[in-house]
């Protein structure tokens, strides 16, 4: 084996020190790798490095970890790197002559005993075996100890590395991120571990249940400051060199450590230190007093929720110019995309403050549930991700409780992950441990089954079980896992000690199991002739083949709550394929304000009931039951269950709707009629019907906003306006059209921006849309001078709004150019061209041409794979783009998908579902908006 790049030990401490210019050979990184993964090749795969996961011999007690970040490139080779010094104290767990410790991208520097690490016995009286051979693995990620003889069951050993790695821009381990003040580039030195990148900031035992204690040192220029997960104990005054506190036990992917020039504004929340930092320029124009706001309520709910105090002395909240996720739950230091923190009046729209509400919320509650408790492996990730998901909600509401924001978890993630959900190709929330191994599956399963499903089971859950109950088997769960590793079944069982305190009878594990352990969700159909409820698998394409087996058939226990003529009855639970009966002529509404995770349908009596009560008197249906109606029959109508025309029906009734979650459900759906006939004759007569059907509700805000001049006081109201604005615009509504033209020609003509911010993405997306070259090019200046991240997030929207393919094409190229968009938008602006008719073939084309180059440079993020193919494909409906599809999977098998493996096959799966509803509906939906349109 051949044993990587070696610096002399005494050049390594200097280089650790002062990161002198000698660093010339940092340029060898890859080059270095890519012969250690040659060698690596011939390897025989018998070897315990062999595998991804490490062996259960070792248990680390706690890391001495000194890091030395370099803001400036190598004169010579203008490289940016850091330097670093490792000792991790370990526990031998049983006998063995052999250590395996994560390892990626480092260059190791050579020890005195001529290897890459060094190795001692801590207990007083025992030695340790010498250090026979030492050698990266690159594949599975390991730098590989080979002993003379055997570690002792029950002793203590320290293992001691200096290493060298580069600051890249990756967004990924330790990296860095660039942005502009007064001129000025900057560099930042930032962190992103989750899930498997700690490795690439230095050696360690890189998996969630290696908890450890972690004793933090960074050394940095001046003028800089140092922020990790716990407080500082020392600051250094010349080169600085800042100790932190020890961390209390955790798992390596919850380290961050920062070197900023940052500034921030503080409060004090009960003893607890709370602190945002961002740019100086954005903390002086008051952009973090808004979070800063909204942590303390947050925290304290969060405390009383889990009836536990918080866990360290300090919450640090940083925003970052360059940030791949929304946000990362740092056990005391949580990082954010500058969108997710950072609220400034003039430029934020409402949009905007909810959601750094939310995820704030969504952040915090991972300090208790994720961080104080973590789930021993990644296959239980749902819980912890869908947990955040569903009380993101609560704490967002607490802080902001005027805003109604609980309910909006239905169109966020219930009705999201639906879709996704109903195809064959989807997964259990839960999967097995063994199948989930290499660093590409783990973060394949950050997706919307474990986020948005996990939030809609555990949310449903919370439902039947109540929540006093749901809170206390939770409360009890965090008490007695308290810095310790958990499966999901612990909740289970704390859950079911609460159940045990009540007369329920309910079987948590048995209930669950069903919703956990198979994928997708039933169609609950209830026939109010014959009283029959029953239920099926729910399938997008009722002819694809469910390949996957399940110990449950496909059949869930399933809590329904209901209405009855308007009123409220008594919880139902449905166990089987046939279940009671409901009896009576009356109306029925099944799910009940979409407490339960199934969707609903009826006999064409009912259906015809409920229509008419939308037509007639609509507000004895709940507002989020109305959203519920129009998802369910379209829906059901892709899936052949009911006819198309009777989810069209559904729509009629909007001329008298002002609320927002009947319009924003409505809207979600006919986005897929625009996908499958933005392209046909189809289109226009659809256009004309929208048209007239969204004029009132543009008349209803032009007249509660006094023609525009004032802001609707709701906050659900203030989105119905956007959605207003952007339908009518949308259908080429004249008087909106010239609404938006006319607003930003005045912005370019006196460059003062008087659009309110709630309706900036919608005005300059569709001005430009009507406009030409002058609009775009004027977009584009302001986008790369914005020096506020939420505004250059609307016009980077906006600039995909062109129908001028020569601009898109540009635009694409663009893309790829991290110094005008930068990495961590690039997947998403290419997605938001493809959501243009005009661009997206542009943009498949683009993705095609490029992958190998984007796969391999934009690789880091979890999501920005499948998001990128599920965008670019979702307008896929003919046998061409079909093989266009299954070309791209066979051209770029050696290259590989990543984290958009699955979504690739979704793609698939999606277009050939498309394709039949296309043939079977297309006439009758023609026939359909041409009768509505003409009337």
């Amino acid at each position: 084996m051949g044993k990587g790049f070696f610096i002399s030990k005494a050049v390594g401490v200097v280089l650790i020190i002062v990161g002198a210019g000698a660093l010339a050979t940092i340029i060898a990184l890859s080059v270095v790798y890519s012969q250690e993964k040659a060698k690596n090749n011939e390897v025989s795969p018998t070897h315990t490095w062999d595998k991804y996961r490490l062996p259960t011999t070792l248990k680390p007690d706690h890391y001495n970890l000194t890091l030395r970040p370099h803001l400036k490139p190598d004169p010579t080779t203008q490289i940016y790197h850091f330097t670093g010094s490792s000792s991790v104290e370990f526990i031998c767990e049983s006998e063995t002559d052999l250590i395996l410790i994560h390892s990626n991208k480092l260059i190791y520097y050579n020890q005195t005993n001529g290897q890459m690490a060094s190795l001692k016995a801590v207990d007083p009286g025992h030695n340790a075996p010498s250090i026979k051979s030492t050698f990266l693995k690159t594949e599975t990620q390991y730098l590989v100890i080979q002993l003379d003889g055997n570690l002792m069951a029950g002793q203590r050993y320290q293992l001691h590395t200096e290493f060298i790695g580069e600051l890249a821009d990756d967004l990924g381990g330790f990296y860095r991120s660039e942005y502009k003040e007064n001129g000025e580039t900057k560099v930042v030195a930032t962190t992103q571990m989750q899930p498997t990148d700690a490795r690439k900031a230095f050696p360690c035992f890189d998996e969630p249940a290696m908890k450890a204690v972690f004793y933090i040192t960074l050394i940095h220029d001046i003028n800089t400051t140092a922020l990790s997960n716990e407080n500082i104990v020392i600051d250094g005054e010349t080169l600085l060199k800042t100790v932190f506190k020890p961390t209390e036990r955790m798992s390596t992917y919850l380290l961050a450590f920062i070197v900023s020039d940052f500034g921030y504004i503080q409060n004090s929340v009960d003893g607890v230190l709370v602190r945002i930092f961002a740019r100086k320029s954005a903390i002086d124009a008051g952009q973090g007093q808004y979070a800063l706001n909204k942590t303390g309520p947050i925290l304290k709910f969060f405390e009383q929720y889990y009836n536990s105090s918080y866990p360290l002395p300090k919450s640090d909240q940083i925003a970052l110019p360059d940030f791949n996720a929304g946000a990362m739950e740092n056990w005391g230091l949580i990082t954010y995309r500058e969108t997710a923190l950072l609220y400034d009046e003039e430029y934020s729209s409402n949009s905007n403050k909810e959601r750094i509400a939310t995820i704030i919320a969504h952040e915090l509650a991972h300090m208790w549930f994720g961080n104080l408790v973590t789930l021993r492996w990644w296959n239980d990730l749902w819980l912890n991700e869908g947990f955040a998901s569903y009380v993101e909600y609560l704490g967002a509401d607490n802080a902001e409780p005027e805003w109604k924001l609980k309910d909006l978890i239905v169109l966020n993630d219930v009705h999201r992950v639906f879709a996704i959900d109903a195809l064959t190709s989807s997964h259990p929330l839960s999967s097995r441990e063994e199948d989930i191994q290499r660093p590409e599956q783990i973060s394949e399963l950050f997706d919307a089954i474990s986020y948005s499903k996990g939030a809609s089971v555990l949310r449903m859950l919370s439902d039947f079980l109540t929540e006093e109950v749901f809170q206390h088997g939770l409360q009890t769960y965090l008490k007695t896992f308290q810095f310790q590793n958990a499966v999901y079944t612990d909740l289970w069982h704390h859950l079911q000690m609460a159940v045990d305190l009540t007369e329920s009878k309910l079987n948590v594990s048995k209930i669950m199991n069903t919703w956990v352990l198979q994928m997708g969700y039933p169609v609950v159909t209830i026939n109010t002739a014959t009283g029959v409820v029953s239920q099926k698998h729910f399938l997008l394409d009722p002819d694809s083949e469910v390949t996957v087996k399940s110990e449950f058939n496909y059949e869930w226990i399933v809590p329904i709550k209901w209405m009855k003529t308007g009123a409220v009855q008594n919880q139902l639970w449905l166990e089987a394929k046939s279940g009671r009966s409901y009896g009576g002529d009356a109306w029925v509404l099944a799910n009940h304000l979409v407490a339960g995770y199934y969707r609903v349908n009826y006999d064409d009596g009912n259906w015809n009931k409920l229509l008419n009560i939308l037509n007639t008197n609509r507000l004895l249906i709940p507002e989020i039951n109305r959203a519920q109606l129009i998802d369910d029959a379209f829906n059901l109508a892709r899936a052949k269950i009911v006819r198309t025309e009777l989810a069209l029906e559904t729509t009629k009734y909007l001329r008298m709707e002002t609320d927002f979650m009947p319009w924003e459900s409505a809207l979600d759906n006919l986005d897929f009629f625009y996908l499958m006939f933005d392209r046909s004759e189809v289109y226009g007569y659809m256009q004309d019907y929208l048209r007239n059907q969204v004029t009132p509700l543009f008349n209803y805000y032009k007249t509660i906003t006094e023609n525009w001049s004032k802001v609707p006081t709701g906050h659900l109201d203030q989105y119905n306006q956007v959605n207003a604005i952007t339908l009518a615009c949308k259908t080429g509504h004249p008087e909106c059209i010239t609404l938006a033209t006319t607003w930003f020609k005045d912005w370019m003509t006196t460059e003062q921006n008087k659009i309110h911010p709630n309706l900036r993405s919608t005005v300059y997306c569709n001005a430009i849309a009507a406009g030409g070259a002058d609009e775009w090019e004027f977009a584009w200046k302001k986008f790369q001078n914005a020096t506020i991240a939420i505004e250059a997030d609307k016009l980077r929207y906006a600039l995909s709004c062109t129908k001028q393919p020569w601009l898109l094409n540009r635009y694409l190229e663009y893309t790829l150019e991290p110094k005008l968009v930068r990495k961590q938008d690039a997947t998403s602006t290419i997605v938001y061209i493809a959501g243009n008719v005009v661009g997206q073939p542009l943009a498949w084309d683009f993705v095609r041409a490029r992958w190998e180059y984007i796969f391999n440079q934009y690789g880091g993020g979890s999501f920005s794979f499948s998001n990128l193919i599920n965008g670019v494909t979702k307008r896929f409906s003919t046998e061409f783009e079909l093989q266009q599809l299954e070309q791209f999977k066979k051209d770029n098998a050696d290259v590989g998908f990543g984290s958009g493996t699955l979504a690739l096959d979704q793609s698939m799966e999606r277009t050939r579902s498309n394709i039949k509803w296309l043939a079977e509906n297309q006439e009758n939906v023609l026939t359909w908006f041409k009768t509505e349109a003409e009337r």
